[in-house]
């Protein structure tokens, strides 16, 4: 996500609350369009978490395999690559929360559309 988040442990969670939102998001219109195309609910919950996924974590998602991948031997190179990122000393957690963020919002909008249909 490219937003100006906080730095340290409340970014972090500003970025998990976010992606739970995005999924819950993503999960909904996928299973809108789902019942439009009568598709299993295994599709809208996969491909609601594919996207919600990509749209939750990508910059960061990016940018840690970015750090994992390239090798950073010049410092000057390092801190043009570090320079880049938000909250570089939490880069990991920020991509790790975020992940489980976007599918626990695909799983509880899931959950509350099977809810609600037991209702009915």
């Amino acid at each position: 996500m490219n937003l100006a988040l906080h730095f340290g442990w409340l970014g972090v969670l500003e970025a998990a609350l976010i992606a739970l939102v995005v999924g819950a998001v993503c999960y909904l219109a996928f299973h809108w369009l789902g019942a439009r195309s009568r598709w299993a609910h295994g599709h809208a919950i996969g491909w609601g978490s594919l996207v919600a996924l990509a749209v939750a974590t990508g910059i960061d998602a990016w940018h840690l395999f970015y750090m994992g991948v390239v090798r950073l031997e010049s410092p000057v190179y390092a801190r043009i690559a570090l320079a880049k990122i938000h909250d570089p000393n939490f880069l990991a957690a920020r991509v790790f929360m975020s992940s489980v963020g976007a599918l626990s919002g695909v799983a509880l909008a899931w959950m509350a559309m099977h809810a609600r249909k037991r209702v009915d």
